[in-house]
């Protein structure tokens, strides 16, 4: 059985020990964390302190992790998600690189199950085949790093970036040819840009190490609370048994942090509920 948790950036306005112990008491087996401006920050002059701090928390609550790397302006005030692995300057994709490597020694100290990553989105005046160039190399790289520590690598294809579909994330697999490198399946997207979810869950069974969950409209890219969007998450949890997937599966609405300890509880209610109901 999969493990159900949350993602940190849903727990903005909590610190990030305050939101491992609402987590773990509302219930969740795991936590997406998403290292920001106070939440793991390797910039941060306590940064050691509070890794070790989390990791005391984390193995007494018994969660199981995953390191997310989108907090919005953590990188850059101005600009939110930048840079990215396909910006218009060596020197900016370096940043995220190394941003990214200093994730993998977060995830290696902490036993998470893995970094998650996405490409951001290609500049304007950038043509494809060089951003593709780019993003390929650089996924080589963190690939590389992430294996020296046993860590692995979840890409996650996301509406409006440069790879946003199933059909470009296994091209880039291809291109990538690491074994560390695997998949983060946002659901919310997939019911965006595929035409089944339970077939995406099947076809990738075999690359998916972590699920972000969220509620969805058809043609909006919208995290919705559950039942205010259109997915069956019946079907959903369903394909999930029958493929036998043990990973997490975290809830991620960022945008309910205002209401962030009802609303991880209410997810929680609704969810074991359409678990109940699994075939």
């Amino acid at each position: 059985m999969f493990k159900l948790g949350y993602n940190t950036n849903g727990f903005a306005s909590h610190s990030l020990l305050s939101a491992i112990d609402v987590i773990s008491s509302q219930g969740y087996k795991s936590i997406a964390i998403t290292i920001d401006h106070h939440s793991l920050n390797p910039f941060d002059a306590h940064f050691q302190e509070q890794l070790n701090q989390v990791k005391e928390k984390l193995a007494a609550c018994h969660l199981s992790s995953i390191i997310e790397t989108g907090a919005r302006f953590l990188l850059n005030p101005m600009v939110k998600h930048d840079p990215t692995l396909v910006s218009e300057t060596a020197e900016k994709r370096n940043i995220r690189i190394k941003f990214i490597q200093d994730c993998i020694h977060i995830a290696s100290q902490l036993q998470s199950d893995a970094v998650s990553v996405w490409s951001g989105q290609k500049p304007p005046d950038i043509n494809e085949s060089q951003a593709w160039e780019w993003l390929v190399q650089g996924c080589r790289t963190i690939c590389r790093s992430a294996a020296e520590t046993g860590v692995l690598i979840a890409f996650e294809p996301e509406p409006g970036m440069m790879i946003e579909n199933m059909e470009q994330f296994f091209k880039l697999k291809q291109a990538v040819g690491h074994p560390a490198f695997k998949l983060t399946l946002d659901l919310g997207h997939a019911f965006i840009t595929e035409k089944s979810v339970p077939d995406t869950l099947k076809v990738f069974k075999e690359d998916i190490i972590n699920i972000h969950l969220e509620d969805m409209k058809k043609d909006v890219h919208d995290h919705l609370f559950f039942g205010e969007g259109e997915m069956d998450f019946k079907e959903i949890f369903d394909t999930l048994h029958d493929i036998g997937y043990s990973g997490q599966v975290n809830v991620e609405l960022s945008r309910h942090s205002h209401d962030a300890v009802t609303i991880s509880g209410k997810a929680l209610h609704f969810l074991r509920g359409s678990l109940s109901n699994i075939s």
